[in-house]
């Protein structure tokens, strides 16, 4: 750990902590801030009255006034109000009145150069303990490939006899073994021409079952970076895992049962553009869908009926 911690203060003090260099940190944060921003941003073109942003609710409005850097305190009303005013207004051109405060916010992300100090040598020491344990991971991550290869009889088998007794049995023999089976490994590397996947006993599985699985046909993700997955079990599991979800969110895209099986970011944004669209076709439209009744008995829309009055004919 000594060791660690003065290979560590070399480094910092010439400024060459992998990300954390001042331009990196700038280019870093420039960068959140506009991802956070874009995400939150809300497109005042399908509102027409302030009401229909009261629908919204309190903590989507103020998302909305945060991503415009404006205030975004008071009642729903009042809130509603100030993003209505700024509808058609370019961000720079926003009145200054209407801007929060950001004397607060720079004091909050200014940190003491102690705390970055702090912050950048637990990331040094997690990355230095990556690589002492760099082994084990690469071998859990060969066990879990063996667990996929397997099919659920296969499994159920293997945890009925662990829980009879029999798993350990094994494992004491192979443990008796345990020299025998290094000798016979170290006599030559496996021929796997193939490249399969390993199976349970550390050889190639076998080629019917590595097709049955599909584990030979590539899928591609453009949204998780031109990710490949083999199979298509792994590609169907991806779009709820951690890397998929993070690169809708960088979309702002929600990472719903909509998107499924969309890799490409084109068709991602195409369907989320539709999507908004249909849903702002099903608001609520006043001039067209309140009704008025004139003294004869005949209903009519808002605007009709607006029209007819200041022409005087009702």
């Amino acid at each position: 750990e000594e060791q660690i911690h003065d290979q560590f203060n070399q480094i910092w003090s010439k400024g060459l902590v992998p990300g954390w260099t001042k331009e990196a940190e700038g280019a870093a944060d420039k960068d959140a801030e506009n991802a956070s921003a874009s995400a939150r941003a809300l497109n005042l073109d399908h509102f027409h009255t302030a009401d229909q942003l009261k629908a919204l609710g309190m903590a989507r409005l103020k998302e909305a006034l945060e991503a415009l850097g404006m205030k975004c305190g008071g009642t729903l009303d009042q809130r509603a109000d100030r993003l209505f005013s700024v509808k058609g207004v370019a961000k720079e051109a926003i009145p200054p009145k209407l801007l929060a405060n950001k004397g607060k916010r720079k004091r909050q992300d200014d940190h003491s150069d102690g705390d970055r100090k702090e912050i950048a040598l637990m990331e040094f020491e997690i990355s230095a303990l990556y690589e002492q344990m760099k082994d084990v991971v690469m071998n859990t991550r060969k066990q879990v490939e063996r667990k996929q290869t397997k099919t659920m009889e296969e499994r159920e088998a293997e945890i009925r006899e662990e829980e009879e007794g029999t798993g350990v049995a094994a494992e004491d023999e192979l443990a008796e073994d345990e020299d025998e089976d290094e000798d016979s490994e170290d006599e030559g590397p496996i021929y796997n021409p193939l490249n399969l996947p390993l199976g349970w006993d550390g050889k190639p599985i076998p080629y019917w079952l590595y097709k049955l699985h599909g584990l030979g046909v590539e899928y591609k993700c453009e949204i998780c970076g031109d990710y490949s997955y083999m199979g298509r079990r792994a590609f169907d599991r991806h779009f709820q895992e951690w890397r998929h979800a993070h690169g809708m969110r960088c979309l702002g895209i929600p990472n719903t049962k909509h998107f499924h099986d969309i890799t490409l970011i084109e068709d991602a944004t195409a369907l989320f553009d539709k999507i908004k669209d249909q849903l702002a076709g099903e608001m609520w439209n006043a001039d067209m869908e309140e009704e008025y009744e004139d003294s004869e008995g005949n209903v009519l829309n808002r605007r009709t009926y607006e029209d007819l009055a200041r022409q005087g004919l009702l």
